[in-house]
């Protein structure tokens, strides 16, 4: 690894992790498509979407950590969500990230570009007076949850995701969980998630050690950062900063597939 590499590979992480810290998401989303275009871009490196998905899985088990140990005193962080949603997306993570090395790269970007659109669509249906809801009331349906949770991290474990990216706009619009909280809990399952999806890459043999090493140190700098920033922010920002990298993301995909 050269210095203008490494230098590259640590932007991405870092910026990448500033905003998922900041809005509640492990990354993927935002770092999959950088690490895929920007390296070959700039002429210091070029990955198959096997390797982005398999340093992006090893990173984000670093980011979600650093980012809930910012809201480890916030409150924020709902148990019963996070060990219901995180238990079934932990086995589906897995299951995908080992599954993932009998896809081609092509059928690895579809299920990625076909998460995006999905996640877009559910982020742009109104959800008014979500966070008029105290805290402590927050009521949602657990198996439901379970459910739902399995099937994402089924899918984002193929990619290497963490699988907040569908998971954020499921508890915002499905499941009526507030911004916040969802933001805080959905670290917290992300990191459940990671472990799934990070083993089944390692054990499929996708993971390349320098760069997620770059990748980590990074996000370890600025998933505190951004996820204190998003204390701050009006929940309604946030939604939308989502929503926007999201479509952004699941556009570029697909103008690259088709």
């Amino acid at each position: 690894m050269n210095f203008d590499f490494i230098i590259v590979i640590f932007l991405i992480g870092f910026i990448g992790s500033f905003i998922s810290g900041m809005v509640g998401i492990g990354g993927a989303i935002i770092k999959y498509p950088m690490l895929l275009f920007i390296p070959p871009m700039l002429g210091v490196a070029e990955f198959n979407p096997h390797e982005v998905a398999g340093i992006s899985a090893v990173e984000i088990f670093f980011a979600t950590i650093a980012g809930v140990w910012a809201y480890r005193k916030s409150g924020l962080l709902n148990k019963i969500i996070i060990v219901y949603m995180g238990g079934a997306v932990l086995i589906g993570s897995f299951l995908g990230g080992f599954g993932s090395t009998f896809l081609s790269e092509q059928a690895v970007n579809i299920v990625y570009a076909l998460l995006a659109t999905l996640a877009v669509i559910l982020m742009f249906i109104p959800n008014k007076g979500l966070d008029d809801v105290p805290l402590n009331q927050v009521q949602f349906n657990r198996w439901l949850a379970a459910g739902l949770a399995l099937i994402a991290g089924l899918a984002a474990g193929v990619v290497g995701a963490g699988g907040a990216f569908i998971l954020v706009p499921i508890m915002l619009v499905v499941l009526k969980i507030p911004t916040r909280m969802t933001i805080a809990s959905s670290l917290a399952i992300t990191f459940i998630s990671s472990v799934g999806s990070a083993g089944g890459k390692i054990l499929a043999d996708q993971v390349l050690y320098g760069p997620a090493a770059v990748m980590v140190i990074s996000s370890l700098l600025a998933a505190p950062l951004g996820a204190k920033l998003g204390q701050k922010m009006n929940t309604k920002y946030l939604q939308w900063i989502l929503a926007l990298l999201i479509l952004g993301t699941a556009i570029k995909i697909w103008s690259d597939i088709l």
